[in-house]
């Protein structure tokens, strides 16, 4: 059931990037940065397989995708910056953010310095986040910025350029996978199902 449902997802953000076009990477990772854990592990790849079929550019997919995780994360930065804490503990179990997830990003925050805003926009499930404690502790927005963008580009050029990758040999590897899409719906239930279940294991 769980594996038809991500399936489900898949398939929609893939509509919604052949639909929108860059405005639905902006909309998608936006969503994934706002605290909402919609994987970008499915979004970008996705994006960089077009740009494979040559309906897409790079850059553009990257710098989309990081605009997106900034606009996201503005609010994120806010309900941190004016409920703190206690409101992310109460409200985070509601999109799978653990009292552990909150207390590894506070710990590292204050352990690293405003430097971890970048690194954590580079690492899977903490990137969805990490834009909390940065509210939290007012770090300064025009910093949370560069911070979130730079990180984000690269993620994001990372996982596009992934994608395009996956494009070019699709012809080696349509024999194991009838449909691009199966490669990314694959790729996303083995990563959703880790989250939920470390998301339970951490509450």
């Amino acid at each position: 059931m769980l594996e038809k449902l991500i399936g489900l997802l898949a398939v929609w953000i893939m509509s919604v990037i052949s639909t929108m076009g860059y405005g639905g990477i902006v909309l998608l990772m936006a969503i994934e940065s706002a605290c909402i854990p919609l994987p970008s592990e499915i979004i970008m790849p996705f994006a960089g397989y077009l740009v494979f079929k040559g309906d897409m550019v790079l850059w553009v997919v990257a710098f989309m995708g990081a605009l997106g995780c900034v606009l996201g994360s503005i609010p994120a930065y806010y309900v941190g910056k004016t409920g703190g804490r206690q409101l992310a503990e109460k409200y985070g179990r509601f999109v799978l953010i653990s009292k552990k997830d909150l207390k590894m990003a506070d710990d590292w925050f204050k352990n690293y310095g405003e430097i971890i805003i970048f690194i954590g926009r580079l690492l899977p499930a903490v990137r969805t986040f990490i834009a909390l404690p940065a509210g939290i502790a007012r770090m300064n927005m025009t910093k949370f910025i560069i911070y979130t963008f730079v990180g984000s580009f690269i993620w994001c050029w990372a996982l596009a350029y992934t994608g395009m990758v996956f494009g070019e040999h699709w012809d080696t590897l349509k024999v194991y996978f009838h449909e691009f899409h199966y490669v990314i719906a694959g790729g996303a239930i083995i990563f959703i199902i880790w989250y939920i279940r470390r998301h339970f294991q951490n509450n």
